[in-house]
């Protein structure tokens, strides 16, 4: 044990240990994200990372692995449910035995995040939970797709916001701005992840986010692509009023999926049923520097 870990105390020492699991929770699952929050200043990065772990494991919960656990439906709901409550304890309380809780909680009590936005995250989650009763694929109308992208992706947006604007004053307005540009990216992101995982969604999990339809055809692929670009568009005209230190990260990310979006647009939409689009390893680095440079010259879209 190092001198300085000796001076920890025991609470601190816990939350350092909870905070590096949460890390490797992000390097396993995301290598988009892991890129970005490298990007970011030190005072953000591990919150965002905490923040990516909780909703990566309510994510997991939901998306198979309690399932393949042989839990049936009435104990997958348990557990979404089990989680939630552990969630608001710990954002109560300031600890959880939970280490991915327990690190989200030490972000949520610092940045002020509650359950206004917690909440509805857990409530997209259950959203995915099987129902025994109801048609073996679950078919998203236009407002139920909405309340379901806000709870799981557009509030995941503004806990990181409220993590970047923690030690800033903006004006009313500023802020108004940059909430705006912190759901829209973070619809635009979910968005993306259907278009890609179209084939996982309908085939495996029997969701269809995108339609009420069969199937997405061309023309409603290329509708979703000008809705995400939109998206992508109003949330770029937001990074101006972020913190330097959340600017560049935020940049890549935008980058990252404005070429996936790209990517998206090329192919068929056959094939999106047959296979998941990605970015090459190289071409995430490449547009991270671009971030980097044109953060410097004082560009931000």
């Amino acid at each position: 044990m190092t001198r300085a870990a000796h001076r920890l105390t025991s609470l601190d020492r816990y939350t350092a240990a909870c905070e590096r699991a949460a890390s490797q929770i992000i390097d396993v699952y995301s290598s988009s994200f892991g890129t970005a929050t490298r990007l970011l200043g030190p005072r953000h990065r591990a919150h965002v990372r905490n923040i990516y772990a909780l909703v990566r494991i309510a994510d997991e919960l939901v998306d198979g692995a309690t399932d393949e656990a042989g839990a049936d439906a009435t104990q997958q709901h348990l557990a979404l449910q089990m989680l939630e409550d552990e969630t608001d304890r710990a954002m109560a309380s300031g600890y959880s035995s939970n280490p991915i809780v327990h690190a989200f909680a030490r972000t949520a009590r610092a940045s002020g995040i509650g359950v206004d936005l917690t909440g509805p995250f857990f409530a997209s989650m259950r959203t995915d939970l099987p129902d025994e009763t109801a048609d073996p694929v679950a078919r998203f109308s236009p407002d139920e797709h909405a309340r379901y992208v806000y709870g799981s992706a557009e509030v995941v947006g503004l806990m990181c916001l409220r993590v970047f604007l923690r030690e800033e004053s903006r004006t009313t307005e500023e802020r108004r701005i940059l909430e705006r540009g912190a759901r829209q990216l973070g619809a635009a992101f979910q968005n993306v992840n259907f278009l890609r995982d179209l084939a996982d969604d309908s085939d495996r999990l029997g969701r269809s986010y995108l339609t009420e339809q069969e199937r997405v055809d061309a023309a409603l692929q290329q509708q979703w692509i000008a809705t995400i670009r939109k998206q992508l568009a109003d949330a770029a005209a937001s990074l101006p009023l972020l913190p330097s230190d959340a600017r560049v990260a935020v940049g890549c990310a935008l980058r990252l999926f404005s070429r996936l979006t790209d990517r998206l647009a090329a192919v068929p939409a056959e094939q999106l049923y047959q296979r998941r689009v990605r970015v090459p390893a190289p071409e995430k680095a490449w547009l991270a520097a671009r971030a980097a440079v044109e953060y410097r010259m004082g560009r931000f879209a």
